[in-house]
């Protein structure tokens, strides 16, 4: 697949631009950093970071997305993955060609079988976009975010 964009460990610049100058519009709002302290501290932390933050650059460097991506202990080959696209490029038509790329690398670098994520139940643009990347719903959940409890949606991408 060609690609206009390029994937990196998330260095410590770009997490802070992501935490304190990314805000969404409108009910989006719901993603913006600072509306979750500990969402807010894993990214701008890099000890919490860990390695398991990544930037995506357009090839002039300039920064379009993040994702996270976690394997889960007691599953092999099953990973949690957790993305944003930079607000000033939600609602472009992106999102599936984005959404690609980080598929695309995820498979090359680990050893997945299956990928996982949690969706707000009230983001259904993003639920197209996952579903049009071959993810299907898996369970729906109440999680905690932002100070309160919320409905979610599980999207699994199953391989081979």
């Amino acid at each position: 697949m060609q690609t206009d964009f390029k994937i990196e460990q998330l260095i410590q610049e770009n997490a802070l631009i992501i935490a304190d100058k990314w805000h969404y519009d409108g009910i989006y709002s719901f993603y913006d950093m600072t509306a979750d302290l500990e969402d807010y501290e894993e990214i701008v932390t890099p000890q919490l970071r860990k390695n398991n933050y990544y930037q995506v650059l357009s090839l002039d460097n300039k920064l379009i997305g993040f994702f996270m991506l976690e394997s889960i202990a007691t599953a092999p080959n099953v990973f949690e993955i957790g993305l944003g696209l930079a607000p000033n490029l939600t609602g472009k038509g992106l999102g599936e060609k984005f959404l690609k790329t980080i598929i695309e690398y995820t498979t090359k670098n680990f050893p997945v079988n299956k990928l996982i994520l949690d969706v707000a139940e009230f983001n259904i643009r993003a639920q197209t976009v996952y579903r049009r990347c071959g993810f299907v719903i898996t369970k729906r959940h109440m999680q905690e975010a932002n100070n309160s409890i919320y409905p979610f949606v599980e999207m699994t991408k199953y391989f081979k």
